[in-house]
């Protein structure tokens, strides 16, 4: 079994995929972005799996990648183009190259045209193929900049990705409209700017004329790009909050264990969402904690200290989950959902006021 997901940043529209053998939990991931380490690797742990390769189709011009990062925190390689430029990587790789990752792997196919290090890889079942800049649905990336060339890119898009099965589904590494993908016959088709009976020079015409203006980022991502996005302050950019031993989820929340809890409760503002008859109920409540049921917890968080942290716990931590985004937005900075709630609290056998067996 292929496991797949499409991830995207909305700040720079970019598309990241992950990819891994079911069987032997191996994954890659492309196109990561600097903002978004976090979720991704809060996905790869919720899935069990071990992350080998994080690849770049291109050194990106809108976004500052993730692989240097990715690389401290889950000790996987950072693979990207041979002819891209970019220092500080594991493996460089060239056309015909093999990323592995257990019983599967994605053939590079050497795509240039939007860059010289522009890469397209392709599953070995050729059912799928990830196309960063160099193919965009019913577009293509830009070539005014970054060694752009449109006859290079004209070549790259009908000798490497139209010649693969018409059925093979493309991916690109933006969509600016919300498309999350095409297909080969697709793009052969329709696509506005290569598909059809259109020449070389059609589009070369085409792009030479488009007068975009040069990404808003593109005086800091490229830098930073070419060194595979190690920053250059080190611990600032890795930094996770020191107040407890934190986990970040995927659904984008931070959560403590009981355990800490228990040990640590004076040192926190426990914050029970629940209403008053849970909090009095069969399940009990943690010793000292704050009750603001969840429908008054925005308007009384002026309540609670902004100082020191606070731990919001409910029944089963779906409502104290959503509580710690009230809480941030409501200016508070160190807040941490109690994973479980008090089913687990009470599971593992820790302290509580009231309550029955």
């Amino acid at each position: 079994m292929l496991i797949f997901r499409q991830l995207f940043d909305p700040q720079s529209s970019t598309y990241t995929y992950l990819i891994a053998d079911g069987a032997t939990r191996e994954a890659v991931l492309i196109d990561p972005v600097f903002e978004q380490v976090r979720r991704d690797a809060a996905l790869i742990c919720e899935l069990d799996l071990r992350l080998l390769y994080t690849l770049e189709t291109h050194v990106h011009a809108d976004h500052v990648t993730g692989a240097w990062l990715l690389r401290r925190r889950t000790d996987c390689r950072i693979a990207l183009s041979a002819n891209g430029g970019a220092d500080g990587a594991d493996r460089y790789l060239r056309h015909g190259d093999r990323v592995e990752f257990g019983k599967r792997r994605l053939d590079v196919r050497a795509t240039p045209g939007h860059t010289n290090g522009c890469v397209t890889y392709v599953l070995d079942d050729r059912g799928m193929a990830f196309t960063g800049d160099c193919l965009l649905i019913r577009g293509s990336g830009r070539t005014d900049f970054q060694q752009g060339d449109p006859g290079a890119m004209y070549r790259s898009v009908h000798e490497q990705i139209f010649s693969l099965p018409a059925e093979c589904l493309l991916y690109p590494a933006h969509d600016y409209r919300g498309l999350t993908v095409t297909s080969v016959a697709e793009e052969r088709r329709f696509n506005p700017r290569l598909g059809g009976e259109l020449s070389v020079g059609d589009f070369s015409g085409y792009m030479n004329n488009l007068k975009l203006a040069h990404p808003k980022k593109l005086a800091v991502a490229v830098p930073a790009n070419l060194k595979c996005g190690r920053p250059d302050d080190e611990q600032a950019s890795t930094a996770d909050p020191d107040w407890a031993p934190l986990t970040y989820t995927f659904a984008g929340i931070w959560e403590i264990q009981p355990h800490w809890l228990e040990e640590n409760a004076e040192a926190v503002q426990v914050v029970d969402v629940r209403e008053r008859d849970e909090f009095v109920g069969p399940l009990g409540h943690i010793h000292g904690a704050n009750l603001i049921p969840l429908g008054d917890l925005a308007k009384r968080a002026n309540e609670l200290a902004k100082e020191r942290p606070i731990v919001a716990v409910c029944r089963a931590g779906g409502r104290s989950a959503q509580a710690t985004s009230i809480l941030q937005q409501a200016g508070f900075t160190a807040v941490a959902n109690l994973a479980g709630g008090m089913l687990r609290w009470r599971a593992e056998g820790h302290a509580v006021d009231g309550g029955r067996e």
